[in-house]
């Protein structure tokens, strides 16, 4: 049964209730799955019929995980991989093919970056960068005759710059391109890039669908040919879900609407309380009237999502000084979850980029991201302002 209404669908999709009659989903924590006689298991393996093989191929729970999802993104089909990044590789590895171009926007997560410029010529496929700030007409003109996917973020990792994908869904329709979005920073009850005219949308559980920090985890929604292919390819190559991980975070989803308003709530609070620090040089929050695209969040998000990033006076030193003052936030790689989070993009996440590439995206030496937790709002500004210097 499917009701109206994400959120309840988030929290009422179950596995079926076996004989024990269980209010929670139990894990179905095994390798592979029996058969009553050889006819079952020989149409199971010619593909048949739907039943569980091996917990590579699929699994109750991992299905029940990404049964969520599609309900959450209004999507037809999908495959829970082991983590966003493996989710981000599937997507492209099933779909693109030697001498097919792939074209990006240029503000982008390090790792899928790597993935893109270093990875994926291997294997005949090119690429090319775009700007997130580009007009539709530069979109259409970045588009090549062998152009088989737009990729992007939005909000973008960690620069907070805000694509417009209606106006992106246009061009990629226009041009018969698979538009392929990112949507790990604004989470589904936020964001449904699928509405825009996105045909794949992936995340990285690992971050707010958790929310807590404790597992891994990464998902491809969308269109349901494209998704046979990218399980097909994932089946194949291994990156699956693991069984006690999907239970976590099927159960972290019954939450997730909640907690993203705490969030939300805590990091508008937090920006607007800094927005004027005589410390910061600049401050970027979506639902704030001085980011750039503003009007276009509002568009398309619910929310402005949970993190923060600014700008220290003073550069990489600042930057780090700050850090190091922290007493509350914790200094980790992770986002999106329960408790506050502080990181330096240019030393870590995207350590790997150029000095150029950095800046082409605004990733400065003295850029903090704030990944704003669910601690009381003033116990997180007390501790950033502590650490800039104030008592």
């Amino acid at each position: 049964m499917r009701f109206q209404h994400p959120q309840t669908n988030a929290i009422r999709i179950q596995t079926e209730r076996t004989n024990e009659m269980e209010h929670s989903t139990p894990m179905f924590l095994t390798s592979s799955f029996c058969f009553d006689n050889a006819e079952d298991m020989r149409a199971a393996f010619a593909d048949e019929t739907d039943d569980n093989i091996y917990s590579r191929f699929s699994n109750p729970g991992v299905q029940e995980f990404t049964d969520k999802i599609c309900a959450l993104e209004g999507a037809e089909a999908g495959y829970a991989t082991a983590s966003g990044m493996s989710a981000v590789f599937g997507s492209f590895m099933a779909l693109l093919k030697q001498g097919d171009h792939l074209l990006s926007c240029n503000a982008i997560f390090g790792s899928t970056h790597t993935v893109i410029a270093k990875y994926l010529p291997k294997f005949g496929i090119d690429y090319s960068y775009i700007s997130a700030d580009a007009t539709e007409a530069e979109w259409e003109a970045a588009i090549r005759p062998n152009t088989k996917m737009i990729y992007l973020e939005t909000p973008t990792n960690p620069g907070l710059d805000i694509l417009d994908l209606a106006m992106i869904g246009r061009v990629a329709k226009k041009y018969k391109v698979l538009l392929n979005v990112d949507n790990c920073f604004a989470t589904p009850v936020n964001q449904q890039p699928i509405a825009f005219g996105a045909d794949l949308v992936v995340h990285s559980a690992t971050k707010w669908l958790d929310g807590q920090g404790r597992v891994l985890g990464g998902v491809v929604v969308g269109k349901k040919e494209l998704i046979k292919e990218i399980y097909l390819f994932c089946r194949s190559t291994g990156p699956a879900l693991s069984p006690f991980n999907a239970w976590v975070l099927s159960k972290s989803l019954e939450t997730l609407d909640v907690r993203m308003e705490r969030h939300a709530s805590n990091a508008l609070y937090i920006a607007q309380q800094l927005e004027t620090h005589t410390s910061i040089a600049s401050l970027r929050y979506p639902y704030l009237e001085s980011h750039p695209h503003h009007s276009i969040a509002k568009q398309q998000m619910k929310n402005g999502g949970g993190i923060v990033c600014f700008e220290l006076k003073g550069g990489l030193e600042a930057g780090r000084k700050f850090l190091d003052k922290l007493e509350m936030l914790s200094l980790t790689a992770n986002l999106g979850d329960t408790r506050s989070i502080a990181s330096h993009p240019a030393s870590t996440t995207h350590a790997k980029l150029t000095e150029a590439e950095r800046q082409a995206v605004n990733i400065t030496p003295g850029l903090i991201r704030i990944s704003v937790g669910l601690e009381h709002r003033e116990d997180i500004l007390a501790d950033i302002l502590q650490a800039m210097g104030e008592n």
